[in-house]
This record gives C-alpha cells, sequence and structure tokens, in this order.
C-alpha cells in the first residue's frame, strides 16, 4: 500500500471533472517509454521460534528498516517513526502487521527486474541473518491466528482497521494475513489501456490459478487453493472485484472515474497525519461538503490517494496494477510480470489474448473468479475447457510477446525463460498449493513449521 508522507497547500486543487480523468491521461505514455513496476510482499518471522515480530521490539520491524539503510536506503517518516525506505530501487515499506514490501522503481526490461529483486532479498537476508529474522513467500500465514500478529504504526492502517469490520468478515485478514505479488505496467492511450484492462482483468483469475500459494489457515489445510484470493470476495464489496462495467461499450477514464467517485473514503492526509473520512463521499469533497474537513476542496494527491484505496482485481492510476497472485519465491516473483509484460507489452499478443475472452460474458468472468480460489487450474473455461489448458495457450502468448519485444542479457537470452516456472506449473496441473498440500500429507507428516525451513527465501 502506497506511503504518503507529506501534504503541501501547493498541491494544485482539482477544479472540474476533466482533473480527475487528467490523472489517467497524463499516464499515457510511447511504447519506448513503457516500464515494468514489480512490488512483491514477503511475511517476517523470527527464526528461533516462528513468531511475528513487532515494529518496536529489539530486533524487531524498526531495528529491520534501520539495518537496511547501510544499502544506501534512506528512512521515509511518519511522525517519529521510520515506515519506510526509499532508493534507487523503488521503496521498502511496510504492510500492516510487519509484512516487507519491495515496490520496485520502473524499470525498461525483466532481466533488471528480476536484478533488483536478487538485490533486495539479498539485502534482507543479509540483515535478517544478523537479527535471527526469516523471510518467507506465501500468500497467507500458514499458522497465526490474526490475534499473534503486530500492528505497524501507520496512520491510514489504523483507519482502515477500524473500517474494515464494518464492511465485510475478512479485511482484516487481508490486512493482517496475506502477501502478493503485484505488477504495474502502462499504456500509450485511452484505447489501450481499455483494451489491456479487460484482457488482464478476464485473466486475471488465471494468475490467480498459477500462483496459488495459501492452502493453509492456523496450521491447518483451508480447503482452497488460494485462501488469499477468496478472503476478496468478502473485504469490502463497495471497492473490490471483477469490475463488470469494465467490459461494457463506452469504458475509459470516465467511467473508472465514476466508480471511484463511488467508492466510499477511507482518510484524508493533511500536515503529516492522516484524518479519518472512512465512509464518506469523495463527490462530496469535490462540492466542499467533507464532514472531516469542512469547506475544503480535494486536491490532485487526495484523488491520488483516494484511487490507492480501491482494491478490484485489476487496478487504474496512473498505470494499470495486475492484483491477483499469491506471494512466492524469487522464481515466480521474476514470473509474475514476465507473464503480463508478455501479453500486454506486444500488440500481437494482445490482440491474441483478447481473442481468447472477447466473447465471454460477465457471468462468465464472475463464475471463474468465482471458482478458481478453490478450484485453480480445474476450473471451467465457458467453451468447456479447464484453465490449465487455457493456461497453456496464454503462457505460449506471453512467451511469443516476450520473444517479439528481443530484450537480451549479456548472455543472449531473452525474457521468455522467466515464463518457465508458469510452464511447469501448467504442464503438470499442479499449482504450488498442490505442492504444499502435497508435502503437508506426505514427508511433513503435518507438520506444517517444515515450510519456514523449506520455502523460506
Amino acid at each position: 500500500m502506497s506511503t504518503r508522507t507529506t501534504s503541501s497547500k501547493a498541491d494544485p486543487v482539482i477544479e472540474s471533472r476533466a482533473d480527475l480523468i487528467g490523472v489517467f491521461a497524463n499516464g499515457e505514455k510511447p511504447p519506448e517509454r513503457w516500464r515494468i513496476g514489480t512490488e512483491h510482499e514477503k511475511f517476517v518471522y523470527r527464526t528461533n521460534d516462528h513468531r511475528a515480530p513487532s515494529y518496536d521490539e529489539p530486533g524487531g520491524i524498526r531495528d529491520l528498516l534501520m539495518a537496511l539503510t547501510r544499502y544506501g536506503w534512506e528512512p521515509v517518516m511518519e511522525g517519529e517513526n521510520v515506515i519506510a525506505l526509499s532508493g534507487s530501487d523503488g521503496t521498502v515499506s511496510l504492510e500492516p502487521a510487519g509484512q516487507l514490501e519491495l515496490s520496485g522503481a520502473p524499470l525498461e526490461n525483466l532481466h533488471q527486474t528480476c536484478a533488483e529483486t536478487g538485490r533486495h532479498l539479498k539485502q534482507v537476508k543479509e540483515v535478517g541473518a544478523e537479527m535471527g529474522l526469516g523471510f518467507l513467500g506465501l500468500g497467507m500465514w500458514p499458522d497465526k491466528a490474526r490475534a499473534e500478529l503486530p500492528i505497524m504504526p501507520k496512520g491510514r492502517y489504523a483507519i482502515m482497521l477500524r473500517h474494515m469490520p464494518r464492511v465485510g468478515t475478512m479485511g482484516l485478514d487481508m490486512m493482517l494475513r496475506t502477501c502478493t505479488i503485484q505488477t504495474n505496467l502502462d499504456y500509450c492511450s485511452e484505447a489501450n489501456m481499455v483494451k489491456k484492462f479487460r484482457v488482464s482483468l478476464a485473466l486475471q483469475p488465471l494468475g490467480t490459478a498459477l500462483f496459488a500459494n495459501s492452502p493453509f489457515t492456523e496450521g491447518k489445510p483451508n480447503g482452497f487453493l488460494s485462501y488469499r484470493s477468496h478472503i476478496w470476495t468478502d473485504t469490502d464489496p463497495q471497492r473490490t472485484g471483477m469490475l463488470p462495467f469494465v467490459f461494457e461499450d463506452g469504458f475509459g477514464y470516465e467511467r473508472y472515474a465514476d466508480y471511484m467517485l463511488d467508492v466510499p473514503m477511507y482518510f484524508v492526509f493533511r500536515d503529516g497525519k492522516y484524518i479519518d473520512a472512512s465512509g464518506l463521499s469523495f463527490r462530496d469533497f469535490l462540492d466542499g461538503r467533507l464532514a472531516a474537513l469542512p469547506g475544503e476542496k480535494p486536491t490532485i494527491a487526495d484523488w491520488n490517494d483516494h484511487l490507492s484505496t480501491a482494491f478490484p482485481e485489476v487496478r487504474l492510476k496512473s498505470f494499470l496494477e495486475m492484483r491477483g497472485s499469491d506471494g512466492g519465491p524469487w522464481n515466480r516473483i521474476c514470473a509474475l510480470p514476465a507473464l503480463w509484460v508478455g501479453l500486454l507489452y506486444c500488440n500481437d499478443a494482445l490482440d491474441a489474448a483478447w481473442d481468447l475472452v472477447k466473447d465471454w460474458s460477465i457471468e462468465d468472468h464472475q463464475r471463474i473468479r468465482d471458482a478458481v480460489p478453490r478450484e485453480g487450474l480445474c476450473t471451467v473455461m465457458p467453451d468447456g475447457r479447464t484453465m490449465q489448458d487455457m493456461g497453456k495457450a496464454v503462457i505460449d502468448i506471453a512467451r511469443g510477446g516476450l520473444n517479439a519485444r528481443a530484450q537480451v542479457n549479456s548472455m543472449g537470452d531473452n525474457e521468455s525463460g522467466f515464463l518457465n516456472p508458469l510452464q511447469q506449473i501448467v504442464d503438470s496441473g499442479m499449482s504450488p498449493a498442490h505442492q504444499l498440500l502435497e508435502k503437508y500429507n506426505g514427508e511433513w507428516k503435518g507438520d506444517l513449521g517444515r515450510v519456514y525451513d523449506e520455502l523460506s527465501f
């Protein structure tokens, strides 16, 4: 989640509806300026007892952040608390229960993305070894109850934690117990954004199935392959989901702005502090009638903050965010952007992917989304094939897209090799969750503590 640290009276005030839409339009870039941003979260635990460390305990999350400054990261403060780090590789930030996130820099190719990820993981592992901390790449804490988890001292999280139980039963699970991998990608025009949004939203359940990695809750199998994905079905219906209007005629920047105006607010950031505006209307804010700030009108920064508080499967800001996949190990952190870059950054690949899904109904999209957390690659597609079958076709398309980009490293390898972990999954029909369950029921003999030894970074 975003980290806001400053507010300024110089922030431009929103004067008209065009200003709202302008945020999306200003994201347009020619293809030669398209970049790849990758975000990945991991759980932090004590190696001696697998406990999640608190923020301010000795050797806890604050000390972890400060220790990472040896690599050139600069602390980002909220009041007296360091809550993030900034540097040439992007931003290191905290999720609500201390999950550590790298929001990577905008990069030209996947070789750079995977190198950035490798640098980050090397740094946290070096520091973690000194502090007795380990890092786990899964979609959900496999063994922790909510009550066992700490809360990070970030103002926006305090507001969200109060609000979540009012609107759903699993919002606190989302905040405290889950991790994801995401990628942020560009578009060159409104029409290009629309096509990419539709393709990526339709195929987001495939991303869920391929990366499904959260089959345990509080030490036991939960009956799902991606419980993290299931959690989003009862978090907050006003700011989550498949956004059926994206597939309707006339969809574009203006329609997404209308959607966001209908999403209730969480907060307003002023003078270094978060002001609780949960449940209030941004439309009222535009009219100077926000109860939390009477008479004040929003700035562009307020609108950007608000855009970060919706959590659909794909999100539009000044770029598109792919949000459907569980956290996982290094090779899948590299594979996630490879899948979406291959599909969305080559016109022929984008056309081919659209051909696969263009005839699906709104009902098809929702049925697939609802089935995937449990059924994964076995989910039945509208044509009667399984998602595994479709996944093979999609990965072939993505591989062709990456081959066409012809972005090679010093060894002469192009980007398509980053898809290999997904190729193995789709060829076998075995998601990471299936593999975990096999270990749990087999060699681990029901001892889920083994996950820390075998699947930590």
